[in-house]
């Protein structure tokens, strides 16, 4: 139990003394007209109560994030639920954070326009390219998991509705309505409602965990799992399944500790804020938040599989998260709760699918200057949904390991670029920028070790992706130093 309460107070102590310093260096000025103000136009740019903001806020960065990917990584034991809470505070929180305050500060716009006012037109074309890539693969994973979670409550006969294909339809279609209509049309009404409901379930299962989980890791675990020879081990050698922690936890588990797309989502509030001092409660405070539902599904995931990894890896094999989700919601809820969380955890991936490919919409848009017409953003739209629903043919763990690329490398990116808004600011840019070696070190030994890039072993994956960071500390020190020379001249 005091595991569990050690991870939530450090999460709300974070908020508390470290984010008032993050934004300090941010230059954050409530007197300014925020983009809402300046541009309201009552399709984007709507005013929304700050407390609207923020549930919607966490709900579209949210999802099922928070939860599979907690659930995926709990097979690599308590080292799982550091990397939650120190990846949010370190890194997670100022991403989003930074994301909201650099989409504010440049009227509500999407990141390849923010990149190519900090950086040029090549580092635009990267992000542009990065971030609709992720988006585009964020809407079709947030497409086929709710369809397959829904369609086995169904119970429908003939070939049609056999199957998921039914709930393909449905989800696409919702998606076209919210990806035209004014965000005050549905995103506003429905999905405060949404956001209270994650927070109610996130609750439950953990007042579950604390009076009805015998099985809950102790200190004594976490001393055990970090003696010398055991961490030595496992963070560089392969687990049972074949997989070393390093770089593989930190890919699994990125929502609740750092995930690029939540950048993407960035603007949406940011074009609906009446005042800049509402960023950090909506924006730190919402990623807060998802760390706190990652650690509840963590802890979940490793209670609730007493035998460890093989139990887990079992029930992962038979149904993937989804199963696990209704097997820890059964087991500490009862059936009834077990059915709930699975409508749950269907609505939740609906709701940031919806929002992945309106922020595409929104990146298209900006990038080319396009009016927001209806006609013009039905012609975006349906290219992209039809698109989408062919990729649902595809192999799901095959688009969720591209997901899981693209969404740390644009997290990456993103970190790099608002260490650039903190040298041109001239505050503390280490804030940003040694979470971005990081996230660099992490990306270059993904790519490097995984089949969908250069496929080489674990070792040496490891060891050019930690290579990349050292060079990267070593010249970011001399270029830092150089400028403290030049304005100090």
């Amino acid at each position: 139990m005091i595991i569990f309460f050690i991870c939530i107070t450090l999460l709300i102590v974070g908020y508390k003394f470290y984010s008032p310093f993050v934004e300090k260096q941010a230059g954050i000025d409530p007197s300014v007209k925020t983009p809402q103000v300046r541009f309201d136009e009552g399709v984007d740019y709507v005013a929304i109560h700050p407390v609207k903001a923020f549930l919607i806020q966490f709900l579209n960065i949210a999802g099922v994030g928070p939860i599979f990917g907690p659930i995926l990584g709990a097979i690599y034991g308590p080292i799982a639920l550091v990397w939650i809470v120190l990846g949010n505070i370190l890194g997670g929180a100022v991403h989003d954070y930074f994301s909201g305050v650099m989409s504010i500060k440049e009227d509500g716009k999407s990141l390849p326009e923010i990149a190519g006012h900090y950086f040029n037109v090549f580092y635009k074309g990267l992000m542009l390219i990065f971030t609709a890539m992720l988006l585009f693969f964020v809407g079709v994973v947030f497409i086929m998991s709710p369809a397959g979670l829904l369609g086995s409550l169904s119970y429908f006969d003939g070939t049609f509705l056999e199957g998921n294909t039914f709930w393909v339809f449905v989800i696409l279609g919702y998606y076209f309505l919210a990806t035209l209509l004014p965000i005050d049309k549905i995103i506003t009404k429905l999905y405060p409602l949404f956001g209270l409901l994650m927070i109610v379930m996130t609750t439950l299962i953990a007042i579950a965990l604390l009076f009805n989980a015998p099985h809950l890791p102790v200190m004594g675990d976490f001393l055990g799992y970090f003696s010398h020879d055991h961490f030595n081990h496992d963070f560089l050698e392969p687990n049972p399944d074949g997989t070393p922690i390093w770089p593989l936890l930190f890919i699994t588990i990125t929502c609740g500790a750092i995930s690029g797309f939540h950048s993407t989502q960035a603007p949406i509030m940011a074009r609906c804020l009446t005042n800049e001092k509402y960023v950090r409660p909506v924006y730190y405070g919402a990623m807060m938040s998802e760390g706190i539902v990652g650690c509840v599904w963590a802890l979940a995931g490793i209670a609730a599989f007493p035998g460890g990894y093989p139990e887990l890896q079992a029930m992962l094999s038979q149904g993937g998260p989804g199963l696990v989700v209704n097997h820890i919601a059964t087991s500490y809820l009862g059936a009834l709760g077990g059915i709930m969380a699975i409508i749950a955890v269907a609505i939740f991936p609906i709701t940031s699918g919806d929002t992945a490919f309106r922020s595409l919409r929104l990146t298209i848009v900006d990038a080319f200057n396009i009016p927001q017409s209806m006609r013009n953003r039905v012609f975006l739209a349906v290219p992209i949904l039809i698109v989408a629903y062919f990729m649902t043919k595809i192999d799901f763990s095959l688009i969720w390991r591209y997901f899981a690329f693209s969404n740390m490398l644009l997290s990456t990116s993103v970190l790099w670029l608002a260490t650039k808004y903190l040298f041109d600011r001239g505050t503390f840019h280490w804030i940003v920028s040694i979470p971005a070696i990081i996230g660099t070190s992490v990306t270059v030994s993904y790519i490097m070790t995984n089949a969908i890039g250069f496929n080489l072993s674990a070792q040496y994956s490891q060891h050019i992706g930690i290579g990349v960071a050292v060079c990267l500390f070593v010249l970011l020190v001399v270029f830092n130093s150089r400028r403290t020379k030049a304005v100090q001249a």
